[in-house]
């Protein structure tokens, strides 16, 4: 009888020029080019697990090169990295050390890790069309108030204010498109009905939703980083505060999406008996945003639609 083969665990810090690949505590450096990755990847022979410190983007040839291989991928988040740290007492902190120290974390937790899986090519689309929009409207925000009181320069914001409008329109089309093409537009209608979720708010949990496969409502909770963190010790209860594990650009349209519902009749009492529980008012929409969230997931997986609004 065959025996198994054991995958090589290997732990990879990224930067923004090179990657430092640990394997035990032999360290080595490969630049961050998709080209360099593949080089180095086709060197080592047999299946491979990699755990590999997630970044904004510069993770993601190591990520693409090793999956297109049939290798595992870990993504792991640098703060879970940092109380891993601390946990084992190592007080160094250097791209090599990470590196090894991602590997020993592989290889402590690895049966308790879930594989990394690419997103869907429209979910990927969606989502940075959505974070472009984010930030072309911080910036319109910013000339906008910047500009106001510099009256020789009036007719200069006013063109710069136009074609940053101009772009804002242009990606709502994207998105309007991206959701087209990807069939989605029937799932967006759907979570659109919800009152308090617009255009956006609904984009973002159409795309969180077809990110990946959710076992239940508190699965997607915790993917979009809604689900609570609960320190107790004895009789002394810490306060609860929110994993905030997910795509914050999300979180954030949620909660204009709950400022917004807690106007409408169907979610007006929701809001006033949080407030009148003694919860903070933005305590009250993180709540409402989560109320929202679950509302949507359980639409979109069961394929219904939202039933009628019976006031009390």
């Amino acid at each position: 009888m065959a025996m198994a083969v054991r995958a090589r665990c290997v732990g990879v810090d990224v930067g923004k020029e090179f990657v430092e690949v640990a394997e035990g505590e032999a360290v080595m450096r490969v630049a961050n080019t998709p080209a360099a990755i593949r080089r180095w990847l086709g060197t080592l022979s047999g299946p491979l697990q990699l755990a590999v410190e997630s970044t904004q983007r510069y993770h993601e040839a190591v990520v693409h090169a090793a999956l297109a291989r049939g290798h595992r991928v870990y993504l792991v988040d640098a703060c879970r990295l940092s109380r891993y740290r601390e946990a084992l007492g190592v007080r160094v902190k250097s791209d090599a050390a990470d590196a090894r120290l991602l590997w020993r974390y592989l290889r402590a937790e690895g049966e308790r890790l879930r594989p990394y899986e690419l997103a869907p090519r429209a979910v990927t689309r969606l989502r940075e069309l959505l974070h472009a929009r984010a930030r072309l409207t911080a910036a319109k925000v910013t000339i906008a108030q910047s500009l106001a009181a510099v009256g020789a320069l009036a007719r200069t914001r006013q063109a710069l204010l136009t074609r940053l409008q101009g772009a804002l329109a242009l990606i709502d089309r994207r998105l309007a498109a991206c959701l087209r093409e990807a069939g989605y537009s029937a799932d967006a209608r759907r979570t659109a009905r919800i009152p308090g979720i617009g255009p956006l708010s609904s984009a973002a949990l159409v795309a969180s939703f077809h990110r990946g496969c959710f076992v239940s409502a508190d699965a997607f909770i915790a993917y979009l980083g809604l689900d609570l963190r609960v320190r107790e010790s004895g009789r002394w209860r810490g306060q609860r505060k929110l994993s905030k594990r997910g795509d914050p650009e999300v979180r954030r349209l949620l909660f204009n999406a709950a400022r917004a519902a807690a106007r409408t009749a169907r979610w007006r009492g929701y809001y006033e008996r949080l407030r009148a529980r003694g919860l903070a008012t933005t305590a009250a929409y993180v709540a409402l945003s989560r109320k929202l969230a679950r509302l949507a997931f359980a639409l979109l997986r069961d394929q219904s639609e939202l039933r009628p609004h019976r006031p009390a």
